[in-house]
């Protein structure tokens, strides 16, 4: 296995376990779900960092360690969609990796601040729409007399949208400061010895 590829491994390790204490340090909004956190933060790092594998990767792990620390679970399918699946596809921000690249390149705040939120904003959508499917399907009694679908958009969007916004913020603020957090290390970038 070349260095490279290690690298990466390792770094899809460690930003999963970050990604989970960063959502233990979260604002839990209901009882059966749903928290205002950064949880997405470091997908979206190794998503512009590494690419959609490294993205979805940090993703997968980041929900298959929820389900293992304290998931709220009625279904094995609600699992995958709450926690499998939202995760997972934060990691598709990697579409917005290579403008994000060239802007830092070229030292254009502009531009990287212009697609890291329209990365947080299409990682945060996409998990929306799976935390959204997995209301509509497995928690449509707490809607009562109410449409279902408008219960599941409220309840998820009132901490997806909060959550999403501030992840963003703090995507901006960092990574236009420190761009350098989203090369990887050109020290072992190579399989020279």
């Amino acid at each position: 296995m070349n260095k490279r590829k290690l690298l990466m491994m390792v770094e899809i390790a460690i930003f999963a376990a970050i990604g989970l204490v960063l959502d233990q340090f979260s604002f839990k909004l209901w009882a059966y779900g749903g928290s205002i956190s950064f949880v997405m933060l470091p997908i979206m790092l190794m998503a512009i960092r590494w690419g959609l594998t490294a993205g979805l990767a940090t993703g997968f792990i980041i929900g298959v360690l929820q389900m293992m620390f304290g998931a709220f679970i009625v279904h094995w399918l609600q699992a995958i969609l709450d926690y499998g699946l939202a995760f997972t596809v934060v990691g598709f921000v990697a579409v917005i990796r290579n403008p994000v690249l060239q802007a830092a390149k070229a030292l254009d705040k502009k531009k990287m601040t212009i697609y890291i939120i329209l990365g947080a904003l299409l990682g945060g959508t996409l998990r929306f729409v799976s935390h959204l499917l997995a209301g509509v399907v497995f928690f449509s009694e707490y809607a009562g007399e109410d449409n279902v679908w408008t219960y599941s958009i409220i309840y998820n969007g009132s901490y997806m949208l909060p959550a999403t916004l501030l992840t963003a913020l703090v995507a901006v603020l960092l990574f236009t400061t420190a761009p350098r957090l989203l090369k990887p290390c050109l020290l072992y970038t190579s399989d020279a010895a």
